[in-house]
């Protein structure tokens, strides 16, 4: 296992610390994982890559207090999250799902409006800023268009846009986002990415889960690789190596310099009808 530094640079705030982290299924028994450990500061994202079923997702829910850790603990900006209110927790940290059912036909509008909740008093309504905010966050992802039509009679890829003009209103510190660019065409996947990087650079810690290692170097300064019986954390360039990616994914791999300082994995096919 690879533990991220916890020394925080000059200029710097830890965020986000989570430490000896597992998580074990109490029905089955089952280790998810073990051992998991990273410290990020104000402006860092994380990129977590995998393959299915090795806790992406469940490591998300438990920085965000969504489900307990077995053992270990996340602190948010030096809190422990099982001690903090549901409340503070949604002034600090954003969560965005992979997949979202819509159940209510709220408007686009509402849907983003309803980022604005944890910085409205108790039974209180919505102000002019907040209202303000709501606009401004649809405005920035391109999607004022959809303002008055019904949360539940538009695409998925739209659904997954909208999610993100909510966290926009929310004004989190900290954003977990699982498969943020799933649903996505391609022009939005890199307007997404591209907005990942934006957020970082103001500030805000980010952890995205992935299935794309071009992912964690688009858009990540650290990347935790998980398998099955470990985790590595490190630089990009550092984790994803072809040989490790070829083990944990079971494809050949190589790594391609992008001629603009950056790197893509090319996946190699078999040949048909060869042993690969």
């Amino acid at each position: 296992i690879c533990l991220g530094a916890e020394k925080k640079r000059a200029g710097m705030v830890l965020m986000l610390a989570v430490k000896k982290a597992a998580f074990v299924y109490s029905t089955t028994q089952k280790t998810i994982f073990r051992d998991v450990g990273f410290a990020l500061e104000t402006g860092e994202t994380l990129c977590v890559l995998g393959p299915n079923g090795v806790g992406k997702t469940t490591l998300l829910k438990c920085i965000a207090g969504l489900q307990s850790l077995s053992e270990g603990t996340v602190h948010l900006a030096g809190m422990e999250v099982s001690r903090m209110k549901r409340q503070n927790i949604a002034k600090l940290l954003a969560y965005v799902p992979q997949f979202h059912q819509p159940v209510f036909a709220f408007s686009v509008f509402d849907v983003v409006l309803m980022g604005r909740s944890p910085h409205i008093g108790f039974m209180a309504s919505p102000s002019r800023k907040d209202h303000a905010v709501a606009r401004q966050s649809l405005s920035a992802m391109g999607i004022e268009h959809l303002s008055d039509k019904a949360y539940t009679e538009i695409s998925g890829g739209e659904r997954q846009m909208v999610l993100f003009a909510r966290v926009l209103a929310q004004r989190p510190q900290i954003l977990l986002l699982d498969e943020p660019t799933a649903h996505l065409d391609f022009g939005n996947q890199i307007q997404v990415l591209t907005l990942i990087k934006q957020m970082a650079a103001s500030g805000l810690v980010v952890v995205m889960t992935s299935h794309e290692p071009d992912h964690a170097f688009m858009a990540a300064r650290t990347v935790a690789l998980m398998t099955r019986d470990q985790v590595y954390i490190g630089a990009p360039d550092e984790v994803l190596t072809e040989n490790r990616l070829k083990t944990v994914y079971g494809v050949d791999i190589r790594i391609m310099d992008t001629g603009r300082g950056g790197k893509t994995c090319i996946p190699l096919m078999p040949e048909p009808g060869g042993n690969g």
